[in-house]
């Protein structure tokens, strides 16, 4: 593990290193204009007002504007520059191209049953439309006939994922943010090892950024040699690029194509509390069974098949080709994913449909409350309409920047009555919604730019299945480890403090 996390540092510090040259470079080439400094600057005003009229005509988020206007319009030179080398969230052309025909390849793929879609309109209309477009959107059909088991703490999940790694016999895909060496990764790896050598086909997708600090440099090469096929997302290279913006937050597990899992924990220790970090790490996934794991299997092979620029029948791996076993549960599970290339905010459509449907009460677990307006104001709303509006927040933050911002948002919050808590004993990494006893969402979305506009995420929306009043109860049950914050305790904050935080809610799109 020394090795390991050398050679990372060193990896980590070589990358700075090299971005931290260039961006001398870029400053040193600007001061030789100083000479011509007026001309240089009326140059660079006139291209940062062309820069901010394409900005306002663009499609991005009107929080996520403001953050690249401000710093173009009081620094010209530098704001306009790094907007042109850094900003935006978009892959390249011929990348976008792939990854439309994949997407193309999964909606022929994954196809709704109109029976199982008229019967949640019989049952709700609501229900339909929400789940109506979730399919429209993110391709992503609803079933019945799926088993879904709530997991939390991250122990939990782990127990679970190594009872059915264990089991596979014939495919074993895994794409994870986060992969580290340690009691987690380390058990895992065993299990797939001996699967290799019984003939399962065993893939694995995990994120360059994510594990930057956490595995050694082509740490896929040694999976290779192991008979496990490894691609690495969007590898991190030292060239100042709006590339480094798309990352594969996901964390999916599939197994033998009815059994997945999906959530916030990631392959790696802290997450099973195996070491601590900042303090308790609580978490939450779910286990699928069924007919629904089908959408869990085609997502991660439209993102294989990107990186790997390879060509799977996706319906041979279907559940129903593996299995005969029937997965009978009440409610409909819908797993879907959500991609910053479609040009639609899929996870916070989803978040801001059961919002603006509560009738009782919402109940949110957030490791980052980094919102724009449009889901603050309906969250405030459905407060001041009566709904009970509860969100848990991390007591002791893993960023600190963050969690400043996180805290921004308290005081405006508690005054239109809705109620924020923070985890006591440490840090809340769970990402669920959970809305009225019908409703949920688990899944690798964050409340925060990010994740809603430049990565891509996966969620399992959940209508009265058993394990949307499993969430509601765990909720309740950490309400009693949290600290309500109250609104004279934000009214204390120190004008210092308040004005620090405010700076940094501007910028936060951008952190």
């Amino acid at each position: 593990m020394k090795k390991i996390y050398k050679h990372s540092i060193q990896r980590l510090a070589f990358l700075f290193i090299t971005l931290a040259i260039q961006i001398y470079i870029i400053f040193f080439i600007i001061l030789q204009f100083k000479d011509y400094f007026l001309h240089f600057y009326i140059i660079s005003l006139i291209i940062g007002c062309i820069l901010v009229f394409y900005i306002l005509n663009g499609k991005s988020n009107p929080s996520y504007k403001i953050a690249w206007i401000v710093p173009i319009l009081i620094l010209p030179i530098f704001g306009g520059t790094f907007y042109l080398i850094y900003g935006g969230n978009k892959l390249k052309k011929r990348e976008k191209k792939k990854m439309k025909n994949q997407n193309k390849k999964m909606e022929s793929s994954l196809i709704q049953s109109n029976d199982v879609m008229n019967r949640l309109g019989r049952e709700n209309e609501y229900a339909k439309n929400q789940s109506l477009y979730i399919l429209n959107y993110a391709n992503c059909p609803i079933y019945e006939n799926t088993y879904t088991e709530y997991l939390s703490p991250g122990e939990v999940k782990f127990k679970k994922l190594v009872e059915e790694l264990k089991k596979a016999k014939h495919f074993i895909f895994l794409e994870y943010f986060i992969i580290e060496e340690g009691i987690m990764w380390n058990t895992i790896l065993e299990i797939l090892k001996k699967k290799v050598k019984q003939g399962v086909d065993v893939r694995v997708i995990y994120d360059d950024v994510g594990c930057v600090m956490k595995l050694p440099y082509k740490y896929e090469n040694q999976l290779k040699r192991y008979g496990i096929k490894c691609r690495v997302f969007n590898p991190f290279v030292p060239l100042l690029t709006n590339r480094l913006n798309n990352r594969d937050h996901r964390k999916i597990a599939v197994i033998d194509g009815y059994v997945g899992f999906m959530g916030g924990i990631n392959l790696a220790d802290e997450y099973i509390n195996a070491c601590e970090k900042y303090g308790h790490w609580k978490d939450a996934a779910i286990l699928i069974k069924g007919e629904a794991v089908f959408n869990l299997t085609v997502m991660f092979l439209t993102i294989w098949d990107f990186i790997n620029n390879s060509d799977d029948n996706y319906l041979k791996y279907k559940p129903e080709n593996f299995t005969h076993e029937k997965f009978l549960s009440k409610g409909y599970v819908q797993p879907f994913d959500d991609s910053p290339l479609v040009n639609e905010p899929i996870g916070e459509t989803v978040y801001l449909n059961l919002i603006n449907k509560a009738k009782r009460y919402i109940y949110i677990n957030t490791p980052y409350l980094i919102i724009d307006n449009e889901m603050a104001t309906a969250l405030k709303i459905a407060a001041k309409s009566g709904v009970d509006v509860r969100i848990v927040t991390p007591h002791i933050p893993d960023k600190w920047f963050v969690h400043a911002v996180t805290k921004s948002y308290y005081h405006s919050f508690i005054k239109n009555n809705i109620k924020i808590y923070e985890y006591t004993p440490g840090f809340i990494h769970s990402k669920t919604f959970v809305v009225d006893d019908e409703y949920a969402v688990i899944g690798s979305i964050n409340l925060d730019f990010r994740s809603l506009y430049l990565h891509f995420e996966c969620g399992a929306w959940l209508y009265k299945t058993d394990s949307v009043l499993k969430l509601r109860d765990d909720f309740l049950d950490t309400l009693r480890l949290c600290q309500q914050i109250s609104l004279e305790e934000c009214e204390n904050v120190k004008w210092v403090v308040k004005f620090g935080r405010t700076i940094l809610r501007l910028f936060s799109p951008l952190l």
